[in-house]
């Protein structure tokens, strides 16, 4: 009779430790802001993931800059995260488009200022990248080119410890993480080095 209660104990242990780690490696909700512009300030919800493709032919800030916090997603609806990626850039350093595009808004939001680009060629409704803070050197409407400058830098309004750029990629309402529009050459390229000619 003993023996029989151990053996239940332990096969409702056995249970609980397996749904435990399902629910805790089960990958959080995809989530979203509602309105345009797009920004971190905005209440999130729950949609259906999108695959992104790797369309990316720049980084939107030097060649490989340090990313100083990545795509964190939050676990619900409401919680804390982070919906972009902040990549480590000095004031005044030129912000580039990541893929062609056509800018969607260019102005301050909250006191910030914030690029959006539609990227051409990926659905209704398009992918769209948001950089902020950034001067902008584009308008609403214009077309970009991978690559272009589409700002500076701002030195103010950046929510990093040193300054940055945040990053970050939607469609529609729904938030993704921008590093996943640069393909694998691009995204883990090494500096350049010079090799002897003998």
């Amino acid at each position: 009779m003993r023996a029989n209660r151990c053996v239940r104990v332990c096969a409702r242990l056995i249970l609980l430790v397996i749904f435990t780690a399902t629910a805790l490696l089960a990958p959080p909700p995809t989530l979203f802001a509602a309105g345009a512009p797009l920004t971190d300030a905005d209440p999130p919800a729950t949609v259906p993931t999108v695959p992104v493709p790797a369309i990316g032919r720049a980084w939107p800030v030097g060649s490989r800059p340090p990313v100083l916090r990545g795509w964190e997603p939050p676990a619900t609806v409401y919680g804390p995260g982070h919906r972009g990626v902040d990549l480590a850039a000095p004031a005044g350093a030129p912000v580039r488009a990541v893929a062609r595009g056509r800018v969607a808004f260019a102005g301050r939001v909250a006191g910030r200022g914030v690029v959006s680009v539609d990227l051409t060629g990926t659905g209704d409704p398009p992918l769209r990248t948001t950089y902020e803070p950034v001067t902008a050197a584009v308008e609403e409407g214009e077309e970009v080119e991978p690559g272009e400058v589409i700002g500076t830098v701002d030195a103010n309004g950046s929510h990093c410890t040193a300054p940055c750029v945040h990053w970050g990629l939607r469609r529609g309402e729904s938030y993704m993480n921008p590093l996943s529009l640069l393909p694998p050459w691009l995204l883990h390229r090494g500096p350049s080095r010079l090799l002897p000619l003998a």
